[in-house]
């Protein structure tokens, strides 16, 4: 029997949730079912709860720094969740991971330098790297029969001929849902190694894999491949901790490190704040039962949506998920163009979810759903979706 209720409604309205409160700012609208940024619907269990609010409870706010028993919480959750262990001058504790990427950029490239994705992917990657006056570098994924698959030709050829700096990974991938196996991530990691490339290991979903797959972390590649790596995890997509502002940057070699810490000093950025830091220690060492029990949820929410989409929708396709609580619908047998899917989304079927062309100029038929919500959500959606496209079908016919 579970312990956790997860059907459970959280009225979030009025609560200055993006998510929930931002419909007229961002969209011009507050009639839509908010399913777009990587925020989930579950609260956290009850024991996580209390430590954060004894955190906050001691009416004193002062500068705060992790000690040793904050890194015996995160190399606790490594090493059960996924084999692997860090040194405490490794870390450093940044407010979100696309703010470390955005340091990581900045100490370890100069201005006009190039820095790869892989679109479709998570977009301020793109923003970030732009945004620092670097030039972005595609190696497109491969659409190919459903799926998602990286075109190492092009990886290795684009690194030569743009002479990439800095490759930022996605792993597991978001929107498209990859877990990428050790032989995909060791093959790019011997071409990185080969050309010097720095590698930005985006890991901040490495905790949401479904169960017939397994996160394989940069990390544990070997050692060989640790000389020019960054890695970026946080609780904050685990527990759904986005507000508390707490990140982990993983550099194990020192050059590197001080290198990162020389720059994000200059940003201006200094210690954490002490609800983050305790949310963190207690998430790591009290919260694996909520997370196994909500990963289920989710597979069920999955199954959910696959059902219907086979029952109801067989022309919007499901791009299967191997990772992440992020899916990646495919509309391109529906729709023809962009404007016209955003019409039938938003006019429509009343939805406010991530269009597809804001991860990459080929992914403009997709659209992103966050399915980490209590069922009854992820079903109204389904029907307003349905609803949306028989009158789409009916309009065009």
């Amino acid at each position: 029997m579970a312990k956790y209720n997860f059907d459970e409604i959280h009225d979030r309205r009025g609560t200055n949730s993006i998510k929930w409160d931002m419909g007229p700012k961002y969209m011009g609208r507050d009639d839509l079912l908010p399913m777009w940024v990587a925020d989930m619907d579950f609260k956290l269990p009850d024991e996580i709860i209390e430590d954060i609010v004894k955190s906050a409870s001691r009416g004193i706010y002062g500068y705060t720094d992790p000690g040793e028993d904050y890194i015996k919480s995160l190399n606790y959750w490594f090493k059960t969740r996924h084999g692997f262990e860090v040194e405490s001058d490794w870390v450093i504790v940044q407010p979100g991971v696309v703010f470390g990427i955005s340091i990581a950029i900045r100490a370890l490239t100069e201005p006009g330098d190039a820095v790869m994705v892989q679109q479709p992917v998570y977009y301020p990657f793109t923003r970030t790297i732009e945004q620092n006056g670097r030039r972005v570098v595609n190696n497109e994924l491969l659409y190919t029969d459903g799926g998602y698959e990286i075109d190492f030709e092009d990886f290795e050829e684009k690194i030569i001929s743009e002479n990439v700096k800095m490759f930022i990974l996605c792993s597991p991938h978001n929107p498209v849902g990859r877990v990428w196996t050790r032989d995909e991530l060791l093959k790019m990691a011997r071409i990185c190694k080969e050309h010097d490339v720095y590698v930005f290991a985006d890991e901040i979903h490495f905790d949401f894999v479904y169960s017939s797959y397994t996160h394989i972390p940069y990390i544990s590649l070997g050692r060989e491949f640790t000389d020019r790596l960054i890695i970026g995890t946080s609780a904050s997509k685990t527990f759904n901790m986005a507000g508390l502002q707490i990140a982990n940057i993983i550099i194990p070699d020192p050059e590197v490190r001080e290198k990162y810490r020389k720059v994000n000093t200059a940003s201006g950025y200094g210690q954490c704040a002490i609800t983050g830091l305790y949310g963190v220690m207690s998430a790591y060492t009290k919260g694996a039962e909520w997370l196994d029990e909500m990963l289920e949820y989710i597979e069920g929410n999955l199954a959910c949506v696959r059902n219907f989409l086979k029952e109801k929708l067989p022309k919007v396709h499901l791009v299967e998920p191997e990772g992440t609580y992020l899916i990646w619908l495919d509309f391109t047998e529906l729709v023809q163009d962009h404007k016209e899917l955003e019409k039938l989304i938003v006019d429509k079927a009343h939805l406010w979810l991530d269009p597809g062309s804001i991860f990459g100029s080929r992914s403009s038929l997709f659209e992103r759903v966050n399915i980490a919500c209590p069922r009854l959500t992820i079903v109204q959606a389904m029907d307003q979706l349905y609803e949306a496209v028989r009158s789409y079908c009916d309009d065009t016919m």
